[in-house]
């Protein structure tokens, strides 16, 4: 399996969200894009950020990003300078929407809607309060990316009761084995 590059949103991930679970779990093989201010994000340093991190793996990484580093990834990706194997793009934040994503974020705008020039694939669910579902589902058909609706399941995130997300992590071998990571 290819290196795994945990992307942190807005307000960073937890102990207990999954992508640091999946982090300690996956040991020397995944690691996180760490941010210099996750509250109020810097559109320009994060992507910064998000490249030197790519940058200085080893081999191409599968990105695992979710709510506004799905953004992110997909601002990169039309600028990339380095190759990825991946990217599993977990509840995209709609940042062209005031009516669901806070000011923090308007940096972020517009999302780029061109395809992704790599396997990727969209998780999204029917109630999460930052991305309407037919959205998420535009976002992935832009991208190319296969879609995934795992049902009403909040924002996918430790306050929506997600842990180790289990099926997330078969959604991640999936796409490794499709990206042949």
């Amino acid at each position: 399996m290819h290196p795994v590059l945990i992307v942190p949103g807005l307000g960073n991930s937890g102990p207990q969200h999954w992508q640091r679970l999946w982090q300690a779990e996956l040991g020397p093989q995944a690691r996180a894009v760490e941010q210099a201010d996750w509250d109020r994000p810097d559109f320009a340093d994060w992507v910064a950020r998000l490249d030197a991190a790519i940058a200085t793996s080893l081999e191409p990484p599968v990105l695992v990003a979710h709510s506004l580093s799905c953004a992110l990834v997909a601002h990169w990706s039309v600028q990339q300078n380095h190759a990825i194997a991946g990217a599993m793009l977990v509840a995209p934040a709609d940042v062209d929407s005031d009516a669901h994503t806070p000011p923090e974020t308007r940096a972020f705008r517009p999302m780029p809607m061109t395809a992704l020039p790599f396997e990727s694939i969209v998780i999204a669910s029917s109630d999460d309060p930052y991305v309407d579902r037919k959205r998420a589902a535009t976002f992935a058909a832009a991208w190319g990316s296969r879609f995934v609706d795992i049902g009403a399941a909040g924002h996918i995130n430790t306050a929506s009761g997600f842990g180790a997300w289990q099926f997330g992590r078969l959604l991640l071998d999936e796409l490794c084995a499709a990206s042949g990571a």
